[in-house]
């Protein structure tokens, strides 16, 4: 996948767009990106997605935005996935954030990206004051020689798909509807870090990765599977959150693969939560911990019938 930063210089070669933010990457926004793939192809164009860093809300509201589904390389390699081949990223400050609705169809649309098909959702706003809408870019079309199309929402359960409701399902610890959401169960991947070595004291060696996410979708205990050290996933139970029995300020992710002991520092390796077996809470000691840890790996076995 090709990864451009910025607008100021135009891509190689005339193409096919969808727009958003695609956090989470769930099923509406899987749909946008299949669709943006077949037409790229039937046009023999490039199918590009145009997103954004960092998000909007986070611009205009950093005390109060959403917490982040994913990663920016996350982001990047599910649209990979889903048929995008390639991706610019505009970076979204106060100059970005001062683009008119008609500064950002000619200086982003038609200069930066060379449309010749425009694929969105039923909900994209665009340009200083959200003042940009579907109409508007029908009209652009029109005088600059693009189409534009738009995709209506996604249903699940009856539901519509948005990373809302994903974030909704995640704090919930719903983790069955989160993955009904998404297409697949929730995901974060990471590099395997050294930590301070506990959990192989006490009898439960973790591999530990360092969270982006700030703040966390949701923390607690869960039974996992993961994906990046052979040739299947491998069960396992995780913590995710700050560690509050030891003293822990910084989010974390700990796994405790089950019947496995290689050495996987600096593995990248990606955490599929599956189901949620409790909330994260503080013990009195470390024996109190250890004989809770215990508790969860016997639960995430029964889970995976192991």
């Amino acid at each position: 996948m090709r990864v451009f930063r910025g607008h100021s210089r135009p891509v190689p070669a005339p193409v096919v767009l969808a727009i958003g933010n695609f956090d989470g990457v769930h099923l509406g926004h899987a749909a946008l990106v299949k669709r943006l793939a077949k037409v790229a192809m039937e046009c023999q164009l490039v199918p590009t997605v145009l997103t954004f860093e960092p998000h909007p809300r986070e611009f205009f509201a950093p005390d109060s935005a959403p917490a982040r589904l994913t990663t920016l390389r996350e982001k990047l390699e599910l649209l990979g996935e889903c048929g995008a081949r390639q991706v610019m990223i505009c970076p979204f400050n106060a100059a970005f954030a001062a683009l008119t609705a008609e500064e950002f169809i000619e200086q982003v649309l038609v200069r930066g990206c060379q449309l010749r098909h425009l694929i969105i959702g039923d909900d994209f706003r665009f340009g200083r004051g959200r003042t940009g809408d579907f109409a508007l870019l029908q009209e652009a079309g029109r005088r600059f020689g693009f189409a534009v199309e738009g995709m209506g929402s996604v249903l699940a359960d009856g539901q519509r798909v948005s990373s809302s409701a994903v974030r909704q399902a995640l704090l919930a610890g719903d983790m069955e509807h989160a993955a009904r959401l998404l297409g697949r169960p929730y995901i974060i991947d990471g590099q395997v870090s050294h930590g301070q070595k506990l959990g192989r004291q006490i009898g439960f060696a973790t591999a530990n990765l360092r969270i982006k996410h700030n703040p966390l979708p949701m923390t607690g205990v869960f039974a996992v599977e993961v994906s990046g050290l052979g040739d299947k996933p491998l069960p396992g139970v995780a913590n995710l959150g700050v560690r509050p029995t030891v003293g822990g300020t910084r989010p974390l992710l700990e796994v405790h693969l089950f019947d496995f002991d290689r050495d996987i520092y600096g593995a990248h390796i990606s955490v599929r939560f599956v189901h949620k077996l409790r909330d994260e809470q503080r013990f009195p000691n470390l024996d109190a911990l250890k004989a809770q840890i215990a508790a969860d790996a016997a639960a995430a076995r029964a889970f995976f019938e192991l």
